[in-house]
């Protein structure tokens, strides 16, 4: 697995970004036939060849959104209140949702990019980013707009995407 050079990819998808959300717009208005079968191929190529591990941005510029339960399994698990587990660590936006006030995360280990609370953690975490769950599809296209800047991952898929629906014209 080759490891990722935060600063470059950063370089990389401002140079790119604007040309891969076009690509996501087209497809959000029409996914080509067989295009299911393709994105389950790529999911899997780009996951071959991706260890979190290694590059853990997600933690260090994002924040995920902390449900009710996740604050009761969380503040329990640090054997704390939910309300003490709030005023320690988190905000609630302007949206009314509960974000970390931090960025790296708090529960993010720098030297090993290993989360404190993996067994307990958010449910955005365990879910990010979301490839599988959320398919790309018109209702979550503006998931992946948005994840390319962040998850290496999810900028990778993109690019296998559009790589094999060009091979295939």
């Amino acid at each position: 697995m080759a490891t990722v050079n935060l600063r470059s990819f950063r370089q990389v998808v401002n140079h790119n970004k604007g040309r891969m959300k076009r690509f996501l717009t087209k497809l959000e208005k029409k996914r080509p036939k067989g295009f299911h079968a393709l994105e389950i191929e790529a999911n899997q190529e780009v996951w071959g060849k991706t260890d979190c591990l290694d590059c853990a941005n997600c933690c260090k510029t994002m924040s995920p959104t902390y449900t009710p339960e996740d604050i009761r399994r969380i503040s329990a698990h640090l054997g704390m209140t939910a309300k003490a587990f709030k005023e320690k660590w988190l905000y609630k936006d302007k949206t009314g949702d509960w974000m970390n006030v931090k960025q790296p995360c708090q529960f993010l280990d720098l030297r090993t990019n290993m989360c404190d609370i993996y067994a307990v953690r958010p449910r955005d975490c365990a879910g990010f980013p979301h490839h599988v769950k959320k398919r790309m599809n018109a209702d979550y296209m503006h998931m992946y707009k948005q994840n390319i800047e962040y998850c290496p991952a999810t900028y990778r898929l993109v690019e296998t995407v559009m790589e094999k629906l060009n091979s295939h014209k």
